[in-house]
């Protein structure tokens, strides 16, 4: 059974890790959430759940700016063919909907199914913000906790610097 956002605040009290939490109304794309934050303060993000043409399963973490091109954080991570991974796949793994992909449903991966890419650039911005397994709300927490929770999930994240991933800007 999937971890409920008031145990995951249970979970993360029990880490000794402080977070905030907003409440908003559901949200289901980065805009619609930027246009419902106000002046939430931190870094905003995006959650990218992946798979790969191999099978493998894979949660990218980054600002909500990045507008990464999937082919090229495939060939960085030496990653097979990346497309978006299904609700089914989405849910049997990490045990959260569409529009609530979340870092903190790593949670609800005991058995490290999931491989986790976080954006080098994102971790430099306190705090954080993602749902809590939930798209209602929004969470903050420190980067540093992040790491440690991640950790403490059993998962190992690659950090990656995402900026040259991004898309060439058109020549004009």
């Amino acid at each position: 059974m999937p971890l409920s956002p008031d145990a995951l605040f249970a979970r993360l009290d029990g880490l000794g890790i402080p977070h905030r939490t907003h409440r908003h109304p559901p949200v289901f794309t980065v805009a619609e959430a930027a246009a419902l934050r106000g002046a939430l303060p931190g870094g905003h993000t995006k959650n990218l759940f992946l798979k790969d043409k191999k099978g493998g399963l894979w949660l990218a973490v980054m600002l909500e700016t990045r507008r990464t091109d999937l082919k090229r954080l495939a060939e960085a991570l030496g990653a097979p063919r990346f497309s978006f991974g299904s609700a089914e796949a989405l849910y049997d793994a990490l045990g959260v909907a569409p529009g609530s992909v979340t870092p903190f449903a790593l949670a609800n991966d005991p058995a490290q199914r999931v491989q986790v890419v976080l954006d080098r650039a994102m971790l430099e911005c306190d705090p954080l913000n993602f749902h809590p397994l939930t798209n209602d709300r929004a969470t903050a927490i420190a980067p540093g906790d992040l790491l440690r929770f991640i950790a403490e999930c059993g998962h190992v994240p690659r950090v990656l610097d995402l900026d040259p991933l991004e898309r060439a800007a058109p020549a004009g």
